[in-house]
């Protein structure tokens, strides 16, 4: 799925209105109509709605679902700025709809807080949406501040009010808080960053016909990687084929009181279906991995870390969990990629390892697949102020280094060696436990081994890990998931990946 600007989606309403043909309120009318819709059908212990409503267009997509909400059965009471000020053409024409049934009440902001909000009233925040580029003002910022601290559930449509579609707003910015934001045809990229997406509770993108082809003609850098685009990039098993046709991956990893980590790598790598599978860890990690992953075959190197990193180069490889950083490690790693051109994982302590020089970055071979949490990030390529500034960082050392950047965050983002940005929706808090970032560098290495391309690897392996772990929390809670239950679920994700796959032959 294609994310947009908030001007390329502008000019998609446009569009969309000049080529259908459909005029701009009957575009509203649909889109309101869809919210009422959704509304109504997940809101039925609520049947009460106050609804704040701004002077433009997306006031005047809440006048019109104040309408369809009332012919739902709502009780519903409008509160917006001056009823009598001046309306973006499209809110004049719903305002005047509104103004001609008897029942709905519209009131000023200055009224609000004489309101009996009780707690079966919704809070339905249609003041900015997506035509926001600067803080609110300061009466707006009271507002909002004042809704802030009901506890009734809130809904924001398109946006909630404060926010950007493109990111972070400049200037002391307040923002309304919802439970749910319900928006239109595609993400924003606000919704998946940790500043700006706190903000938006469960976003719900409706679809309200906007044109197709506007959509796939029009160019962007960002992307967001839901069920279809995985599904697209999935290869069934061939029922004719044999090991050998699956690859060998080789994690390489473990040092004394972290062979967890390897093992937990190496896991996954054999759960996600690489055709051979080696671990190369120190003598004392091989009772642990033999014992722990009979499928496995065991390379012994050094006794309590890894020094030499002689591995096949027919291999694919993934360095880094539970490594340690000792100094004959860091010897042996930096040697080993001064010699190896070939694509491969690094993760942890291999990357904190590259990060003590920064003439260490020109080591990674070309094609790579680094997977940096944010701190490993910062001590790669520098301190940075937010996540929107460490994407467009990222982006550059992409481009820099020709090489693909995992950037681990709730929405993991996949930065590819041209630019482009692939933001992930599977995954939960229940992965913020050590031992989730194994589990990833195992996945990534064996989607690699099996012949997927690094961009296929990077974005199919991190919706399979989110994936995974959506299944985890629902059987176990987000408290209480292990990394090991995130592996375990990866055979039910495949389950549902070839039934899907299947199905559309």
């Amino acid at each position: 799925m294609k994310i947009f600007t908030a001007g390329q989606i502008r000019s998609w309403d446009q569009f969309t209105i000049s080529h259908e043909p459909i005029s701009s309120v009957q575009l509203m009318e649909r889109a309101s109509l869809a919210l009422a819709n959704w509304i109504s059908e997940h809101c039925k212990a609520h049947r009460k709605a106050v609804i704040l409503c701004g002077n433009g267009n997306n006031g005047g997509d809440g006048f019109a679902v104040a309408r369809m909400l009332y012919l739902k059965g709502f009780d519903v009471d409008v509160f917006v700025n001056d009823p009598k000020g001046k309306l973006s053409e499209d809110a004049t024409v719903n305002l005047k709809r509104l103004q001609g049934i008897s029942g709905i009440s519209v009131g000023s902001f200055n009224q609000i807080e004489q309101y009996n909000f009780d707690d079966k009233t919704i809070i339905i925040d249609a003041l900015f949406g997506n035509g926001l580029s600067r803080p609110l003002a300061d009466e707006y910022k009271e507002w909002v501040g004042w809704i802030n601290k009901k506890n009734n559930l809130k809904i924001a449509i398109d946006l909630p009010s404060g926010l950007s579609a493109d990111g972070l707003l400049d200037g002391d910015s307040i923002v309304l808080k919802a439970n749910y934001t319900l928006s239109f045809q595609c993400w924003k990229r606000s919704f998946l960053h940790p500043e700006t997406g706190k903000y938006t509770g469960k976003v719900i993108i409706l679809d309200i016909g906007l044109s197709k082809n506007y959509h796939e003609t029009t160019e962007t850098g960002y992307f967001a990687t839901d069920d279809y685009l995985a599904e697209s990039l999935f290869n069934p098993r061939n029922d004719f084929a044999h090991k050998g046709n699956y690859g060998k991956a080789v994690i390489v990893g473990g040092s004394y009181g972290k062979i967890g980590a390897a093992v937990l790598a190496t896991k996954s790598v054999l759960k996600t279906g690489a055709g051979l599978t080696f671990t190369l860890a120190p003598q004392c990690g091989y009772d642990i991995v033999q014992t722990t992953c009979p499928e496995a075959m065991f390379l012994e190197d050094g006794d309590q870390f890894i020094k030499h990193f002689d591995i096949d180069k027919g291999a694919t490889i993934g360095i880094g969990p539970g490594l340690g950083t000792h100094k004959e490690t860091q010897k042996g790693l930096l040697a080993f990629l001064k010699d190896y051109q070939s694509p491969l994982v690094l993760d942890a302590d291999a990357l904190n390892i590259i990060s003590r020089e920064q003439k260490n970055l020109q080591l990674i071979p070309k094609r790579s697949i680094i997977t940096p949490h944010p701190k490993e990030f910062e001590r790669l390529f520098g301190k940075i102020e937010n996540s929107f500034k460490r994407l467009e960082l990222a982006r550059e050392k992409a481009k820099e280094l020709g090489i693909y950047i995992v950037l681990k965050d709730h929405h993991t983002q996949v930065v590819i060696p041209n630019g482009d940005v692939y933001y992930n929706l599977t995954g939960n808090a229940g992965l913020a436990k050590g031992g989730s970032g194994d589990i990833l560098t195992g996945i990534l290495t064996s989607l690699l081994a099996q012949g997927y391309s690094e961009k296929e690897t990077c974005i199919l392996g991190v919706w399979l890990h989110g994936k995974a772990a959506d299944f985890a929390a629902e059987k176990h809670s987000k408290e209480s998931m292990l990394p090991t239950d995130v592996i375990d679920e990866l055979g039910n994700v495949f389950k549902e990946l070839n039934r899907k796959t299947h199905r559309s032959l």
